[in-house]
């Protein structure tokens, strides 16, 4: 490998280890692999923006785990990731937390043949990838996570009948929602019902100064 490859191959991992410094090693490799499986499926099938695919680690995967700061899954957790495109938040909080199940869903059949793809490449058994819509699911879950797939209201109308009853985590079921920008507008008579994390709070890159996780009580 190239000097400047080799390079490029420590910041990307160190981005990851930098917050996460408790990480196995069978989870170093497996955010590793990352990078080669996005870049490989996204130049055949356009799941993320081509000029992001650089930045994948920071403006994807450290952005998903961001929910992880928030939140710390215990075992056994069901979470359901609401338009997850090629992925996100749903892949990378599955190799943090290989003992909670997780059930991604996309109503583009291409995007979920790419996580489908990506995950058995990984060997995540902890994942479920299905096309279908958030309103069509017939589970329940105990936390709902998503990127900002539309405006919130929109989205807890798909959501608010999904959730199940038992509580074991440190927040009650819910949604917990990655969003940037002002967000009181956008979220009407549910603002004052939230929650707001700010990821500047837990990651010093710049991408991350408008960026927050939105919790909402299910």
């Amino acid at each position: 490998m190239r000097s400047k490859e080799r390079k490029e191959k420590f910041n990307l991992q160190q981005i990851i280890q930098k917050y996460f410094p408790d990480l196995s090693a069978e989870q170093i490799a497996k955010f590793d692999q990352l990078k080669d499986l996005y870049s490989f499926w996204n130049s055949q099938i356009n799941v993320i923006s081509r000029k992001d695919t650089e930045s994948l680690y920071e403006k994807h995967v450290l952005h998903s785990l961001g929910i992880a700061k928030v939140l710390n899954f215990n075992q056994g957790t069901k979470i359901l990731d609401v338009g997850t495109g090629g992925g996100f938040p749903g892949i990378p909080l599955a190799i943090l937390f290989p003992a909670c199940d997780f059930t991604l869903v996309d109503s583009i059949g291409k995007k979920i043949k790419v996580v489908n793809e990506i995950a058995s490449s990984l060997g995540l058994i902890n994942v479920t990838a299905l096309q279908q819509r958030a309103e069509e699911m017939k589970s329940s879950f105990h936390f709902i996570v998503s990127r900002a797939v539309t405006d919130f209201p929109v989205f807890h109308k798909w959501v608010k009948t999904k959730f199940l009853k038992d509580n074991f985590n440190d927040l009650p079921n819910g949604i917990l929602y990655l969003k940037g920008g002002d967000l009181e507008q956008e979220f009407g008579n549910l603002y004052s019902k939230v929650k707001i994390y700010e990821l500047k709070d837990y990651f010093s890159e710049e991408f991350f100064e408008t960026k927050k996780v939105v919790y909402y009580r299910g």
